[in-house]
C-alpha cells in the first residue's frame, strides 16, 4: 500500500486535501472557494482587442477600433483589483507556485479560452529575461502556461533578450518605443511559426504594451493568428 501511493507525487496527493479559501477563509474549501470567484471574478464584458471593460455589445473599445492592436484576440479572467493583487503576489514573489492551478482554472472559465487552446498550434509564455528569471527562480507565465495546454507549451520559441526600465508613468506608445528590441523569436526555429496560430500567456495585463510587442514579433516572424489570455487586467486611470 504504501508504495503504490509513494509513487503518486506529492503535490497530487496534497491537491486532494481539504484546504482553506485563501480569500473567506471558508473551510473545508478549495484555494479560492465558488462563492469568492462568483464575486471577485464575475463575467465581465471586455474589449476583444485589449480585454479592458466595455459595454454589453460592444466588441472593440474606442483604442482599440483607432489603432487596432497586433492581437486578433484578448482574453482576460479577472480585473486586477482586491483580493487578485495580493494572491498574484504570493504566486510571482513569494515562491508559491501552487496558485498557478486556480488561476489556470479560473482562467479556463472565460469565454472563448478553451477553443482558443484547442484550435492554437502553439501557447507560449510571455518570457522573463535570464536575470528576473534566476532571481524570481520561476517564470509564472510559464506555470500558467502548463497548466492550460501543457502539450502545446514551448517554453524557448519565444525569448526576452533584455530587461527593460519600469514602464509605470509612460504613455501607451513610450511603452512600446521602451520595449522594442526586448523580444525575438529562436532564430533556428522561427520557420515553425509560419501560418501558425499562436497563444501568449502570461498572469498581469496593465498597459498591454508587453503582449503588443511580443505579438508583433510573432507576426513578423510568419504567425497568422495570436490570442492573449491572462489572469488579471488593471483598470484603466481614471
Amino acid at each position: 500500500m504504501f508504495s503504490r501511493w509513494a509513487r503518486r507525487p506529492l503535490t497530487s496527493l496534497l491537491a486532494r486535501l481539504p484546504s482553506q479559501c485563501e480569500v473567506c477563509r471558508a473551510w473545508p474549501s478549495r484555494r479560492v472557494c465558488d462563492a469568492c470567484v462568483a464575486r471577485f471574478a464575475p463575467p465581465t464584458a471586455r474589449c476583444g482587442g485589449c480585454a479592458l471593460p466595455v459595454p454589453e455589445g460592444v466588441a472593440r473599445c474606442g483604442e482599440c477600433v483607432r489603432h487596432p492592436p497586433p492581437l486578433d484576440a484578448c482574453l482576460a479572467a479577472c480585473t486586477y483589483a482586491w483580493p487578485w493583487p495580493e494572491c498574484i503576489a504570493q504566486f510571482k514573489f513569494r515562491g508559491e507556485a501552487g496558485w498557478a492551478g486556480p488561476f489556470a482554472t479560473l482562467m479556463r472559465s472565460v469565454p472563448w479560452v478553451e477553443p482558443a487552446l484547442e484550435q492554437c498550434d502553439s501557447v507560449l509564455p510571455m518570457p522573463m529575461a535570464p536575470a528576473r528569471l534566476r532571481e524570481r527562480g520561476f517564470n509564472q507565465a510559464l506555470e500558467l502556461a502548463r497548466r492550460l495546454a501543457s502539450a502545446k507549451t514551448d517554453a524557448t520559441l519565444l525569448l526576452r533578450t533584455r530587461e527593460t526600465p519600469a514602464q509605470s508613468g509612460l504613455a501607451r506608445a513610450e511603452r512600446l518605443r521602451n520595449l522594442r528590441g526586448a523580444f525575438a523569436v529562436e532564430p533556428l526555429r522561427a520557420g515553425r511559426l509560419q501560418g501558425q496560430r499562436v497563444v501568449l500567456v502570461d498572469d498581469v495585463m496593465t498597459s498591454g504594451a508587453s503582449l503588443f510587442s511580443a505579438a508583433e514579433v510573432l507576426r513578423l516572424a510568419g504567425a497568422a493568428h495570436v490570442t492573449a489570455i491572462v489572469f488579471a487586467r488593471t483598470d484603466p486611470p481614471h
